[in-house]
């Protein structure tokens, strides 16, 4: 049995290794009974807000999403890449642990299976000038990655839409964008400081991927090997939130290697004008997320 593992985002950045890790260890573990195939950068054609419906659907067996591109299936994926609610991988990890059977049931409603979690590291500010003030900021024109994200940088600068990483070169090359809210981490930072060379750690959010498996696929394992493949799963979830420690920087190491340069306390006026767009976006989320996805942020912020 084949399983392909589709993914948007290449294959060196840390949601693409740990899709390489489970692919590997679920494998081995089953002895190529199940044979999973990692198809990293977008290379299935289908960009992640996609991907769940290509699961769905049969068109693919698996496949490693960023929760936030699934908000119109629910708001409530946006939990975890709601902006400044997570200052610390634990508390990241916290929040989605928290959130886990929720998810599990979203997922379960569209014949899923969740398999495993990749945390990002926490998501920074790509410009092609420095945001040294609200001025600059105010002027950018920003890709962001989910509706949360694209509802704070329209209020807080010129331009805040939603764009799928893999669609982004020729829109920075032509200046239609010229900011990117990203990690930037392995090769998406690579990729960004062709056009961008200036790195704000805004520490905007820890959001989350997850690894998926159709029902329909998962129903034809006997029994041993569904408990190898949860085991695997398991597996990489502990790898990437382990992962996580040192990385960001490594990151910036890298990012400065490149030419990039990275400020690591951005200006104090910035970081106000993104909490007050953050502020009204989180109440604009609350308004449609429903009970229990409030309750569980709630519990958090109450920590």
């Amino acid at each position: 049995m084949i399983w392909e593992l589709i993914n948007e985002y290449p294959a060196a950045v840390l949601a693409g290794e740990g899709d390489a890790y489970f692919a590997e260890t679920a494998t081995q573990r089953t002895e190529g009974r199940v044979v999973v195939r990692a198809l990293p950068d977008a290379k299935s054609g289908v960009r992640t807000r996609d991907q769940i419906n290509a699961v769905s659907e049969g068109r693919f067996a698996m496949a490693s999403s960023f929760a936030g591109a699934l908000a119109d299936e629910s708001p409530a994926f946006l939990l975890s890449s709601l902006p400044f609610i997570t200052p610390s991988a634990d508390r990241a990890r916290a929040l989605t642990a928290a959130a886990m059977p929720l998810y599990e049931r979203l997922f379960a409603e569209r014949r899923q299976k969740v398999l495993y979690v990749s945390p990002w590291p926490p998501t920074g500010l790509w410009s092609a000038r420095a945001v040294s003030d609200t001025a600059a900021l105010h002027a950018l024109k920003v890709r962001t990655y989910d509706k949360a994200s694209a509802e704070v940088f329209a209020r807080a600068a010129t331009v805040g839409c939603v764009i799928s990483f893999s669609d982004l070169p020729p829109k920075l090359l032509s200046g239609e964008i010229d900011a990117v809210v990203s990690s930037g981490d392995g090769d998406a930072g690579r990729r960004l400081k062709t056009w961008l060379k200036h790195y704000a750690a805004i520490a905007y959010a820890i959001p989350v991927s997850f690894g998926t498996v159709s029902l329909d696929a998962w129903d034809k394992l006997d029994t041993r090997d569904r408990t190898l493949v949860e085991a695997a799963g398991r597996d990489t979830t502990e790898r990437q939130w382990s992962a996580l420690t040192g990385r960001v920087a490594r990151n910036y190491a890298a990012f400065r290697a490149d030419g990039v340069a990275v400020n690591e306390q951005p200006a104090a006026s910035v970081m106000a004008a993104l909490r007050a767009a953050a502020t009204q976006t989180i109440a604009d989320w609350r308004a449609g997320a429903g009970t229990e996805a409030c309750q569980i942020l709630d519990a958090h912020l109450a920590r």
